[in-house]
């Protein structure tokens, strides 16, 4: 979510009105299932693994990204990591050109990691994931202990089991993370170029009344943009728009 929040910023996105934007970034996060009372009371104790592929709503998920990528606006689940809970309200996701689609597990379920046109695998030192984690759930009101324990539980042999393998996925390997700023201007300028249309060219139609031009980098997909998968080492929950 660090590298695709870097990219967007490079690209000025995040000064773009938020129907208007050309690339999106939509995370796995928000797919997280509906949890039972069992569950849910579990996961407030962190005795729920939210790092197996099973703790993901996948069929959703699929369903999502076809839209986004058919040209149609979306909405995506709200998710409350504080509750771990799906809440009513839903975030609107208006079709892009380009999306940049996060996860720790995006590459796990074959049918989610065909759909996408270039994967990244975000190589983050494990001392960086675990600080940035720590901090991180800290700020939600968890104690200590229950974060190093859920980590050494849950998350760690998770990432070994599930996340790590699919590194032989990728097309590209950013070590360092956003540190990485040769990688990542690398990926800029690619997006950059099918932006610019310089990676084959194409016309949407209109989309909710509004007319607007777009590209695609591979010819043979009838319509839609494409998505760039980011999976990565460290598990950052984000919020959240095709490439």
């Amino acid at each position: 979510s660090t590298v695709c929040e870097k990219i967007m910023e490079l690209l000025g996105q995040n000064e773009v009105e938020r129907r208007q934007r050309k690339v999106l970034i939509l995370s796995q996060d928000s797919f997280y299932k509906v949890l039972t009372a069992e569950q849910q009371a579990k996961a407030l104790k962190g005795q729920y693994n939210f790092d197996h592929p099973d703790a993901f709503d996948n069929e959703l998920m699929h369903t999502t990204l076809k839209s986004i990528v058919e040209g149609r606006t979306v909405e995506v689940p709200t998710y409350d990591f504080v509750t771990h809970s799906r809440l009513a309200e839903t975030t609107v996701v208006y079709p892009a050109d380009v999306v940049l689609f996060e996860g720790i597990l995006v590459f796990y379920n074959q049918d989610i990691r065909d759909m996408f046109h270039l994967r990244l695998f975000v190589d983050t030192d494990s001392d960086v994931r675990l600080s940035r984690r720590v901090l991180r759930d800290m700020k939600r009101g968890r104690d200590l202990e229950q974060i190093l324990t859920q980590y050494t539980t849950f998350v760690k042999p998770a990432f070994e089991e599930f996340c790590l393998p699919t590194k032989k996925y990728a097309d590209v390997i950013i070590p360092r993370g956003v540190d990485n700023m040769v990688a990542i201007n690398l990926i800029v300028q690619h997006i950059q170029d099918i932006l610019n249309g310089d990676i084959c060219k194409w016309q949407r139609g209109a989309v909710n009344g509004h007319s607007r031009s777009s590209k695609r980098p591979f010819p043979e997909q009838p319509e839609g943009g494409a998505v760039l998968g980011a999976g990565k080492r460290s598990h950052l929950e984000s919020s959240s728009r095709p490439h």
